[in-house]
């Protein structure tokens, strides 16, 4: 399978590693950049072609389109390329205004092409989904707490509840910080009805993703505490990890959840 990527930052980088060399199944060989001279030397290190040009991208000879670069490129590009091929969209939160969303759907149901969210920094996703699609669920709740400089400007010695509401609005005030929410509310019972906190904690050095689903099957309760990406402690180790498993489910036979 021949993949193209958009972005080459820290989960670009990291697929580029993962999936370079002739002997690979899944493979990059295209990348679409903003700026070439910045990026040209991807071309010799892991023997890809750079495309400027959305259109030159997606008539390259690939598969499937990888989207890792951020929420605003997303919707830039997004209409084009899910009505060309196959999606993996890592910045889900892209699909977070609802005009946008429904401008999507139609695109794909009318290519009969399919966009692949990844879970990101949480899991989970399977039950949440499964229950929603037989309608025995009730609610979703979501916290999220992190290291407390990096939601406040200002020190702190106790744990401060920085938002509180539905993932709709949590997407809005924090479009780097609260993306898992979108995932979670899209494989559950929406934006408006998945509720959402966000706490910062001075205590912490990591990410850590408490969710809580109910309904007539029970209840499940998950925890994530999300290791950083070795060389970027923005980024999640786990959301990186996420999309290369989503990547490699797509060529499996047999697929679990």
């Amino acid at each position: 399978m021949r993949v193209g990527l958009i972005g080459a930052g820290t989960i670009g980088k990291y697929l580029l590693d993962e999936l370079s060399g002739e002997d690979q199944d899944i493979r990059i060989t295209s990348v679409f950049v903003r700026n070439l001279e910045k990026y040209q030397h991807l071309e010799k290190q892991y023997g890809v072609s750079l495309y400027t040009t959305v259109d030159d991208f997606l008539d390259s000879s690939i598969d499937v389109v990888v989207e890792a670069a951020n929420v605003q490129a997303a919707k830039e590009v997004l209409p084009d390329i899910v009505s060309k091929k196959e999606t993996v969209l890592i910045s889900i939160g892209a699909l977070a205004e609802e005009t946008f969303f429904d401008e999507i759907v139609e695109i794909i149901k009318e290519k009969d092409h399919r966009i692949h969210l990844p879970s990101g920094a949480i899991g989970g996703l399977d039950l949440v989904e499964n229950v929603t699609e037989a309608g025995v669920i009730d609610a979703v709740s979501l916290v999220t707490r992190k290291p407390a400089h990096t939601l406040l400007s200002e020190p702190t010695d106790e744990t401060k509840v920085v938002f509180e509401g539905n993932a709709a609005e949590a997407i809005k005030q924090f479009p780097k910080n609260i993306n898992v929410s979108i995932a979670l509310a899209l494989a559950g019972v929406g934006l408006r009805q998945t509720k959402v906190t966000l706490l910062a904690d001075p205590n912490l050095d990591k990410n850590i993703h408490a969710i809580e689903v109910s309904g007539d099957f029970g209840t499940a309760s998950f925890e994530i505490k999300n290791n950083p990406f070795p060389s970027n402690k923005n980024t999640s180790y786990l959301a990186a990890v996420s999309v290369l498993g989503t990547l490699k489910k797509l060529t499996k036979k047999i697929n679990i959840g």
